[in-house]
């Protein structure tokens, strides 16, 4: 190592009260460290750093961490050791720490490997699934004996379907495969190198809450192989302006280069390029080609799904094997409308996702630009108290919005699930109103109703056929989210008044709650469509005329005939659509546009061509004109038919959200504390919100609890606010009594070594087994009668190479002090004058984060010092 990289010279010359009580109701979700499980690769430094360093950022307790030792491929495994390695002692980890119920987030640290089958070399008909999706709802075997040649996995596999999909639920309530399902959200963070791993994570811890006013970019480019999720995009524009602080917008460049910093884009191309600082913090970005997942190998110069997260973006998603272009497989747009709701990006992703099972997500799962917590404080204990027996404690939390009130709160003892303090679900006989059209009907709340049920039931009372036929509006059901659209075609959705309000009714209290998004609803800036496909061999004479019978009741027609023996398929049906284009008759406002024009072949060689006839205004009324194709070819429709394929996104839209829960919370609870160790501990209240997204404020107080004479402290021997990584950390544990049973050391991962039947120990522990990071140590001392004790935490970072130190020097002896890394040697030299050589005078080894050295000649009257590491 270099003299100036770790070299300093000195030259010396001479609201609410509430009683609140355990409750057994446990749903949690919105996303915190307490809900992460991390595993790293004990065989790898950078994923026990970059796991470190996840657990830094986002508060992850230590008990949540798993090591594992892989030293096999980074990019593929077998089902065997996926199970052996990795799910097999997750599960086990999660059980014997009692964490199954807690856990609901699992983060891979990188150098894992991104691809599983079912057998070392096994072919692509067994089933090859990305690692996150295997481990997220199970592996899923294709199986797949009809699939085109050469693409076995070009089909959806059966039972891969995830159910959490779309569900705008709480994960828990709401799993992939069933309410048995054991299951959890599972992203990797992974990279090159440990930087660009670091910097994915640090693209969603920094934009938490920010929320941005940048774009979301949808292309529809013109790959037609790959733009096929274009069709969705309307339906999340739609959402996300009704949201109102979110910005979606459709484009048909196929270049991300001039669209400014992004909070979003979604795309599919075979390969393009985005500029540096492309994304804000918290961005998702993603792009529908093949093997954008095949992060370390060669894929024939597709576009690599990191290609985004290089450059700001926080998340995204790829295949790990040949797809085909389903658009189940991957992300829908409507990620970003979850995204506008609050919603985790592992959330957000997962439930756009609705066959994921070839995939990988990689990226920080627990960002959230949009996320409302609320405000929180403990009143009693104050820090650092000591407590005893049952004690009351009391704390208080206030929504920062009234639509956004608090639900539940829950309560934890070192970073581990203690109890439920508190939870408001909709109250029964609170009474929630709607008034659709100038017409009322009311929702009086059953006994154990959940938002879930109240907006399923709600709906059915909306879509009564007397109601329904009167407001002229339907209503649609998603999680806790009401879709309001209009059914007048003749009725602009400002004429349709929209009021919604709550009552406390019978009951006591009022926890339950409704809102709308805005009065009256919003009209579509969607186009209507309607979809073509023709069929059959081209031959000289055969036509295609397509009629087209606008809303004011003018018929125009446009008809193409083949004349030549040399004219192709695709040819001849593109000359049907520049017709149809070019036709004066058809491009005003109230005419079409024909596009999207896709051509191939059908298995038994026949060529077909599909696309797509589009108003040329936005809206319902529009799309109301009626179209014909007719010809000498097999053509579906065959018959007349509005543009009105995506009446869904054409309809005036409105939302209507249910919440629960109470907008201020002063609360007091008795805390049991000799069911828990005597000693030091961290209290922790974490705060839900009332909605589905379920945002977590996470509020924490130490203590000290003492009910029993005898105690127990922790020294370290060997470590400090800086320790070396090569350094071997020693603890010393004193108790104060005799008849012990068990002294254990604990740190990140759990326990890391244990003496029975001593008064005393000390431990030894390599640095390096740790990884650079911050980590907590403590220990725990059990007596024989079953009494234990919990040390206070000391909390040391492992370093690994020196930065730049100063000097400093004290008194005429002199005395030099430097800021150390504890275990690592460090070198003193000296020389009478600054050109002069160095030479070696001592070399001290600090045994915590101050190094500390004293002249003992002191025959000349200057010197310059040099302090060093070897």
């Amino acid at each position: 190592m270099s003299d100036n990289s770790r070299v300093s010279v000195q030259k010396i010359t001479v609201g609410v009260v509430v009683a609140v009580f355990a409750l057994a109701t446990r749903v949690l979700a919105g996303g915190s460290g307490l809900n992460v499980a991390v595993v790293v690769n004990q065989n790898s430094t950078n994923s026990v750093e970059l796991g470190n360093y996840y657990c830094e950022q986002r508060g992850v307790p230590p008990q949540n961490v798993l090591r594992l030792n892989w030293s096999g491929d980074k990019t593929t495994w077998t089902m065997s050791d996926f199970d052996t390695v990795l799910r097999l002692p997750l599960t086990s980890m999660l059980a014997s720490r009692q964490l199954t119920n807690q856990i609901e987030v699992v983060l891979l640290s990188m150098d894992l490997p991104y691809r599983v089958t079912l057998a070392t070399g096994s072919p692509e008909t067994s089933g090859v699934n990305g690692t996150t999706a295997a481990l997220f709802y199970g592996f899923k075997p294709d199986g797949c004996i009809t699939c085109p040649a050469g693409l076995p996995s070009c089909h959806l596999a059966p039972a891969s379907i995830n159910l959490y999909a779309g569900s705008e639920g709480v994960f828990r309530s709401t799993p992939p495969l069933g309410a048995t399902s054991n299951s959890w959200l599972v992203m990797m963070i992974t990279a090159s190198n440990l930087a660009q791993a670091k910097q994915i994570v640090n693209n969603g811890v920094s934009g938490d809450g920010t929320f941005p006013t940048q774009k979301v970019f949808l292309a529809k480019t013109t790959d037609v192989d790959r733009n096929v999720r274009y069709l969705a995009f309307d339906n999340a524009v739609f959402d996300t302006q009704l949201h109102q602080n979110y910005s979606v917008q459709r484009t048909n460049s196929n270049a991300a280069f001039n669209l400014g910093a992004m909070l979003g884009y979604q795309t599919g191309l075979y390969n393009y390029s985005v500029a540096p600082a492309s994304f804000v913090p918290g961005a998702m970005a993603d792009n529908l080609t093949s093997y954008g997942g095949a992060l370390f190998e060669p894929n024939g110069a597709q576009a690599y799904l990191w290609n985004v997260l290089l450059v700001g973006a926080a998340a995204s998603y790829g295949t790990v094997v040949e797809p085909c272009a389903y658009p189940a497989k991957f992300p829908s747009s409507q990620n970003y409308f979850y995204q506008a709701r609050g919603f985790s990006i592992a959330e957000c992703y997962y439930q756009s996702l609705t066959n994921p099972y070839q995939g990988i997500l990689v990226g920080e799962p627990l960002a959230a630009p949009f996320a409302r917590p609320c405000n929180g404080a403990w009143s009693n204990p104050p820090g650092g108290a000591v407590i005893s027996g049952t004690t009351n404690l009391s704390l208080s939390f206030n929504s920062l919005a009234t639509d956004r009130p608090v639900q539940q709160v829950d309560f934890f003892v070192d970073g581990q699930w203690a109890q439920t303090i508190t939870n408001f679900p909709p109250q029964q006989d609170n009474i929630l109103y709607v008034t659709l059209n100038g017409f009322l009907t009311n929702y009086p709340i059953p006994v154990n109703a959940t938002l879930g049920t109240a907006v399923t039931n709600l709906v059915l009372r909306l879509n009564h056929p007397t109601y329904r036929n009167a407001t002229e509006v339907a209503a649609f059901a998603h999680g806790d989210r009401i879709e309001l659209q209009g059914l007048n075609v003749a009725t602009p959705g400002a004429d349709v008044s929209v009021a919604v309000s709550n009552s406390i009714g019978s009951a006591t209290v009022l926890t339950a709650f409704i809102g709308a998004s805005r009065t009256n609803l919003l009209d579509t800036t969607a186009y209507g469509l309607r979809p073509f496909t023709v069929a059959g061999a081209l031959v000289i004479g055969d036509y295609l005329e397509l009629t087209v019978t606008k809303t004011n009741g003018a018929s125009h027609r446009v008809a193409v005939t083949n004349q030549s023996g040399s004219a192709t398929f695709p040819s001849f049906v593109q000359s049907l659509l520049s017709a149809i284009n070019a036709e004066p008759n058809l491009r005003s406002s109230d005419g079409v546009v024909a596009e999207d024009l896709v051509t191939g072949n059908l298995p038994g060689g026949d060529p077909y061509a599909q696309f797509n006839l589009l108003a040329r205004s936005p809206g319902i009324v529009a799309a109301q004109l009626q179209a014909a194709l007719t010809g000498s070819f097999t053509i579906d429709p065959t018959t007349a038919g509005r543009l009105d394929d995506n009446v869904n996104d054409l309809r005036p839209r409105n939302h209507l959200y249910l919440t629960a829960g109470l907008t201020s919370l002063n609360l007091i609870f008795p805390f049991d504390t000799t069911t828990i160790a005597d000693g030091y501990h961290e209290l922790t209240a974490v705060a839900y919100e009332g909605s589905h997204v379920r945002t977590q404020k996470r509020i924490s107080k130490n203590v000290r609890i003492q009910n029993n004479a005898w105690s127990a402290t922790l020294t370290t021997l060997l470590g400090g606010t800086n320790t070396a990584l090569e350094a071997t950390l020693q603890f010393a544990v004193a108790v104060n009594t005799n008849n012990l049973t068990k002294l254990e050391l604990f740190s990140t991962g759990g326990a890391l070594g244990v003496f029975n039947n001593v008064d005393s120990a000390t431990f030894a522990i390599a640095a390096s087994y740790l990884g650079i990071g911050l980590h907590p140590f403590y220990a725990l001392v059990t007596r024989s009668d079953g009494q234990q004790y919990r040390t206070d935490t000391k909390w040391l970072r492992i370093v690994g190479a020196e930065s730049p130190f100063a000097v400093s020097v004290l008194g005429p002896a002199p005395t030099l002090t430097w800021p150390a890394s504890a275990g690592r040697p460090y070198q003193i030299l000296s020389a009478i004058e600054a050109t002069n050589t160095f030479t070696p005078r001592a070399a001290v080894t600090p045994t915590n984060s101050t190094g500390l050295w004293s002249e003992t000649n002191n025959t000349a009257s200057q010197r310059y010092y040099r302090v060093k590491t070897p």
